[in-house]
């Protein structure tokens, strides 16, 4: 491991609200430029882990940035340190322009009123950014205007103008058009070339094509780490997905058809128990 480089580094990492261990002893490394997909059936424990990361969770163990502690932080000061995250709903200012909101996060100095005039030039970093995100034509479009994809590129450029070295991402691609995925897939690669990015997610499409690793999270643990190919090859993996998906299909076909006249309510209850 590079000591110049980036890198979030979890030690038995644990979280636990009245009693109950969101998190229970997570530990994983990631590496400036290794793209990390996050993934796990629902319950697992990923957004807990996020909070924690970035100080909305409580937590004990150990969470470091480089050489840097996170827990016991404040969220703001680890934001400052340089860690960034995303919602899977787009935190933007919907009446403000492309550019106005690349200045407020940037925090460029500009009050509230002079945010709100033309300019006559852009800082370097914001035009650089609008170039990485894809938004450089849509510059003085209000936000709101945005598709739904280019709102989450535009949450991305705000924490790129202020140089977020870790991002985490929150399900990024949910309801994205195909193109956006792709066009999402590209940008990840993009700033995740010198950056130490994190995607929670749930489209296993999305994560095969695009992911350099994946850490499978199963009831608050790792129950799975490695390449795309490795992680699908475990056999942990394939039970927990194979019977969740089968049990959500049951329950599908136990909804959609209608009992037979022999089957008892107390039958059908089982039926979606199993």
């Amino acid at each position: 491991m590079s000591m110049t480089a980036d890198y979030l580094e979890l030690s038995d990492v644990r979280v636990t609200f009245d009693g109950f261990r969101a998190v229970d002893g997570v530990s994983m490394t990631v590496l400036q430029g290794d793209l990390r997909f996050l993934i796990g059936p629902n319950g697992a424990g990923k957004t807990t882990l996020v909070d924690a990361i970035t100080g909305l969770a409580p937590a004990t163990g150990s969470i470091r940035f480089g050489t840097t502690e996170l827990i016991g932080r404040k969220v703001h000061k680890i934001a400052r340190l340089g860690i960034g995250r995303t919602f899977q709903t787009a935190s933007v200012f919907e009446e403000l322009t492309v550019l106005q909101n690349l200045d407020i996060a940037a925090g460029s100095g500009r009050g509230p009123l002079t945010l709100l005039r033309a300019r006559t030039s852009v800082p370097a970093v914001v035009e650089e950014t609008l170039e990485t995100v894809g938004l450089a034509a849509h510059v003085g479009r209000k936000a709101g205007e945005l598709s739904h994809g280019q709102k989450q590129w535009l949450e991305i450029g705000m924490l790129l103008v202020q140089n977020s070295r870790v991002l985490l991402l929150d399900e990024p691609v949910a309801g994205m058009s195909g193109e956006e995925r792709e066009q999402t897939g590209a940008l990840l690669r993009r700033v995740g070339a010198d950056r130490t990015v994190v995607v929670v997610e749930h489209d296993m499409d999305f994560m095969r094509t695009f992911a350099d690793s994946v850490t499978v999270l199963h009831a608050g643990t790792v129950l799975s780490e490695g390449s795309v190919a490795q992680v699908q090859a475990d056999q942990r993996v394939q039970e927990v997905y194979l019977g969740e998906a089968a049990t959500t299909k049951a329950l599908a076909a136990v909804a959609e058809s209608p009992p037979s006249m022999d089957e008892t309510p107390a039958a059908a209850e089982r039926e979606e128990d199993r």
